[in-house]
């Protein structure tokens, strides 16, 4: 990848990734072997949850490699129940989402 990469390419390359490993090496991200062997799905889904904060937008070569950076060093410094990247996590803290649909459904009737 270069510094004139567009995010169209970003966005239409990511695609053609098959691993964790090809997305750091595209995005020419360093990481911990170590901590991508545990948490690798946990820091792919950050990574798109930040990529998802900036829907719309037409980040830069820069923020993807921030955004991929950032979702591996939290969890250098952290763990998956603690980050709660999904809702199995969110489940066994107590955290609980609740459609707007299903709380219309109940109304009804």
């Amino acid at each position: 990848m270069t510094e004139t990469d567009t995010s169209e390419n970003c966005a239409e390359n990511i695609g053609e990734l098959e691993s964790a490993e090809d997305f750091f090496g595209y995005f020419s991200v360093p990481f911990d072997p170590a901590v991508l062997q545990v948490y690798r799905l946990h820091i792919l889904q950050r990574f798109h949850d930040y990529l998802a904060r900036h829907c719309g937008e037409s980040p830069s070569r820069g923020d993807y490699h921030r955004w991929l950076r950032q979702a591996h060093d939290d969890f250098v410094a952290s763990d998956a129940a603690t980050e709660k990247v999904f809702r199995v996590f969110e489940r066994a803290s107590g955290i609980a989402r609740v459609p707007l649909s299903a709380l219309r459904r109940g109304g009804e009737g």
